[in-house]
């Protein structure tokens, strides 16, 4: 009987140690994972430090972006888009070294110069957006950015439009141009893309994530 209660003893106690053993494991993975976790900040190059998007830019669809006029700061972010195009709603030239970053990456402008305006003096040229727009739903010049001087009136415009197109509701397309226009909002703008036709465009081809629903 002694025997076998040493034997019970011996083989609890075994078992007692192969526990503990097995929990400092355990204890010694979940140490080490804890310390391969690092939940600091990862540090930026300064590359990425550098890219700097320009005033107001967003992402309106696939392949399509808006801004207002980038300049030199602005370079190397543009250059992370591939941009294959650029359309430009203002009359004035482009800077001698925002051409520079269209011809060394081969980007091609399309510039369709609508003046600046306030109302009530309010002159929209409804043939020059339906141009623009045709530009913009040719996916062979996609990726695109769109952009005027600030990226609100011109550009709200524009892309106002071109939602009618992708069958947004009212409400929607001017939520969108108010954010960008912010205290700059103005009912004229509104009110042309509220008026604006877009029947002479449905026959064109569009393909845009939106639109796949």
């Amino acid at each position: 009987m002694k025997d076998d209660t040493a034997t019970t003893t011996e083989l609890i106690q075994n078992q007692h140690q192969k526990g503990n053993q097995e929990m400092c494991r355990a204890t010694e993975v979940v140490s080490t994972v804890d310390r391969v976790v690092d939940m600091s900040s990862p540090v930026m190059s300064q590359d990425e430090l550098n890219l700097i998007p320009p005033l107001n830019f967003a992402m309106v669809d696939n392949g399509i972006f808006r801004s207002g006029f980038p300049d030199s700061a602005n370079i190397s972010f543009l250059q992370t888009l591939r941009l294959r195009s650029i359309i430009y709603l203002c009359p004035e030239p482009y800077s001698e070294a925002n051409n520079e970053f269209l011809k060394s990456n081969g980007i091609k402008l399309f510039q369709f110069g609508i003046e600046g305006y306030k109302e009530p003096f309010v002159n929209i040229p409804q043939d020059t957006i339906r141009e623009a727009l045709k530009t913009l739903l040719d996916v062979r010049n996609h990726p695109v950015l769109i952009h005027c001087k600030r990226g609100k009136h011109r550009t709200g415009c524009l892309v106002g439009c071109l939602r009618k197109l992708q069958r947004w509701c009212l409400s929607s397309i001017f939520d969108e141009y108010q954010r960008f226009a912010a205290a700059k909002a103005r009912v004229s703008d509104q009110r042309f893309m509220e008026l604006f036709d877009v029947s002479s465009l449905k026959h064109l081809p569009m393909s845009f994530s939106c639109l796949k629903r």
